[in-house]
């Protein structure tokens, strides 16, 4: 069945709702005329989004400055979405890093585990009950197709990400004939604009223009592919490309060729 449809008392959570996908679903969702909870640190940006939805869509917009890396912080917020009418969650919040892990900030690692997922799982713990007695509702699952392989030198990350697609198509198979959807996202580069060369990242520079998707594109196919309860939506060559090598390729002779590339990123030759 679709996702439910909105309503003035029911809210849409998107959470890394400050830039990229999750600003993208942000707008998206209140252009389908859903009233959003916009989560992320940057509380700044997250006012002027809230701003510019109310003006351009007329939606409710609740702003929450929250670091979802912080244990002590999740907690609050996820005992306000348990108690509110939550239709749509996007677990869409993630940090990455690259390089040899024993050469990274521990501090930062221990962090990247618990924002990309620690607090996938503690949401979606928080809104599911609620979904599950009114037999309606929607989570959107932003995990990577860099969860489907070892990818050595993106180590926690690939880690984290494989955790947020298992977890998705578990979860997605207890939840059959519930009436509550669940949507894994696996995308690969996302941007929402093309950077000018002198702004380009080491990552803008080392994967080609036509290997990238936009933001908005990926926000409005993930949640066409939610309301249709697809279990996973792979945007982009690259990303379908990485889907498949993670699930036929043999992993020894995978990890050593993609660990190379990776190790580009870090900044390492």
């Amino acid at each position: 069945m679709p996702v439910p449809a909105p309503s003035p008392a029911a809210r849409a959570v998107v959470t890394g709702a400050s830039s990229g996908i999750g600003m993208a679903l942000a707008r998206e969702l209140a252009a389908r005329g859903h009233s959003v909870i916009l989560v992320a640190r940057r509380g700044e940006i997250l006012e002027e989004l809230a701003a510019e939805l109310r003006s351009r869509s007329g939606v409710a917009v609740d702003v929450r400055a929250v670091d979802l890396s912080d244990p002590a912080a999740v907690e609050p917020l996820c005992t306000e979405l348990a108690g509110r009418e939550i239709s749509i969650l996007c677990n869409n919040a993630g940090i990455a890093t690259f390089g040899p892990v024993a050469e990274l900030d521990p501090a930062y690692e221990r962090a990247q585990v618990r924002l990309n997922a620690n607090a996938v799982h503690d949401l979606t713990l928080a809104v599911l009950p609620q979904m599950i007695r009114r037999g309606s509702g929607g989570i959107l699952m932003v995990g990577s197709a860099a969860g489907n392989m070892p990818i050595p030198n993106n180590a926690t990350y690939a880690a984290t990400k494989a955790f947020v697609n298992t977890f998705s198509e578990s979860l997605r198979g207890e939840l059959t004939g519930t009436g509550v959807n669940v949507t894994l996202l696996a995308p690969g580069p996302v941007r929402t604009q093309t950077p000018a060369p002198e702004d380009a990242s080491i990552v803008d520079k080392l994967v080609p223009d036509f290997l990238w998707h936009s933001s908005d594109r990926v926000a409005a196919m993930s949640l066409d592919a939610l309301s249709r309860n697809k279990m996973r939506v792979v945007p982009g060559t690259l990303s379908k490309t990485m889907s498949v090598a993670g699930g036929y390729s043999p992993r020894a002779v995978v990890a050593p060729i993609v660990g190379r590339f990776y190790r580009k990123l870090g900044g390492d030759e």
